[in-house]
């Protein structure tokens, strides 16, 4: 059987510097056979031509360009058929630059799960080996706390695409295992630290590596090895906490976390009052929450700078019938460990990440919004309830 290809994905959001980047390595790589696939979203493929520009002219490497859309939607046919014909040529190692709106996790999934209507397997063909996500440094603030969709700035690649800058920015960091911090040559020291414990805390799995102009020892993005779908899955620092792995804190520059937790439901009108006064200090937010007017359905909060989204979850599991529970914990029992006598199932638990948080603060204003005990014994109908209806995930 002939050794898998291994695979680099570069992602990063325009102007992190994935390009200056892509030409250093293929500058350093000292001999290799690497083949290039460029993704951008304009008409002309500016990326394309400043890698043919810089090292391709010189060098051996095949490169395919792939313009007019993103290869983690509208052209994740077309790079798996691309990926496919590359294996076919005597290569040592593939580059992908995404496009800067791309999300990484329908990309890697690409490589683990074969397309069926197409009928390739990549991963009998190749390795993923590393995902990389460029930070620009010098604008991350910026774009984290802006309300910009990608539609505002003309860069969403669909009509119907309404994701956020934010949100965007959120999926490429904590799905990385490699963070480059990006022109850090225009912070402080003590602005790259305090970027760089935020980064942490989105991502403590991840290797964070600042740098400047891209200019990167090849060795720390090819032939690691270390990306693994799995832990990337789980390695949001977010989920970690909800997994009682608490991420240590960074005292020096205030980045903190914590995990909000209650066995009583929230009540809608005084919830929604908290959420319209967003404490300013929590930075990331996600997880689940139990609203007393839909006792049914799990709420999922994420939050992400300025950027707040509310969503079903699925339905709670003391929400179905003693003959179907029985039945779901007969099929799995891992489902009920965490079992109330009251409440089954039914719990809010939200991590937040921020700076500088008053953490004994912000639990006493989140159960100022739990419903009473007076309050508990009325039914969901006593109560007004304005919040948006969720969206089933």
């Amino acid at each position: 059987m002939n050794k898998r290809i291994p695979v680099t994905v570069l992602s990063g959001f325009l102007g992190a510097g994935k390009t200056s980047m892509l030409n250093h390595l293929l500058t350093e790589q000292h001999g290799q056979k690497i083949a290039v696939i460029v993704n951008d979203m304009s008409e002309i493929n500016i990326d394309a031509r400043l890698v043919k520009e810089g090292s391709l002219i010189r060098t051996e490497e095949n490169m395919v360009e792939m313009t007019n859309g993103c290869i983690c939607c509208t052209l994740r046919e077309d790079l798996i058929v691309e990926l496919e014909k590359l294996a076919k040529q005597d290569i040592d190692y593939v580059l992908i630059e995404s496009s800067g709106v791309s999300e990484p996790i329908p990309v890697a999934q690409s490589f683990v799960y074969a397309d069926e209507e197409l009928g390739i397997d990549l991963q009998a063909l190749f390795q993923l080996d590393t995902m990389v996500t460029l930070v620009n440094g010098q604008q991350f603030w910026q774009d984290y706390r802006s309300e910009d969709l990608l539609l505002d700035r003309e860069l969403h690649v669909s009509d119907d695409d309404e994701r956020g800058i934010v949100d965007l920015l959120v999926d490429q960091i904590e799905f990385a295992n490699v963070i480059v911090l990006n022109k850090v040559d225009k912070l402080s020291s003590e602005e790259m630290e305090e970027l760089k414990d935020l980064l942490y805390k989105l991502n403590p799995e991840a290797k964070i590596i600042p740098t400047t102009f891209g200019q990167i020892d090849p060795l720390q993005v090819l032939h690691t090895g270390q990306f693994d779908l799995e832990e990337a899955s789980h390695g949001a620092g977010w989920i970690k906490e909800l997994n009682q792995e608490h991420v240590p804190e960074t005292e020096e520059y205030g980045i903190s976390s914590f995990v909000y937790r209650s066995r009583r439901p929230f009540h809608p009108g005084r919830f929604q009052e908290w959420l319209e006064n967003w404490p300013d200090e929590i930075l990331r937010a996600k997880g689940f929450f139990w609203l007393v007017t839909r006792n049914d359905v799990a709420g999922f909060l994420s939050q992400a700078g300025s950027m707040l989204t509310l969503e079903g979850a699925g339905r709670w599991l003391a929400s179905y019938s003693e003959e179907e529970q029985a039945a779901l914990k007969a099929d799995d029992p891992g489902l009920f460990d965490n079992w109330d006598e009251a409440a089954g199932d039914r719990i809010t638990e939200l991590v937040c990440i921020g700076r500088e948080m008053d953490e004994n603060q912000i639990i006493a204003s989140l159960n100022d919004c739990l419903v009473t005990e007076e309050e508990a014994d009325k039914p969901a109908s006593a109560f007004v309830d304005s919040l948006p209806a969720f969206a089933m995930t």
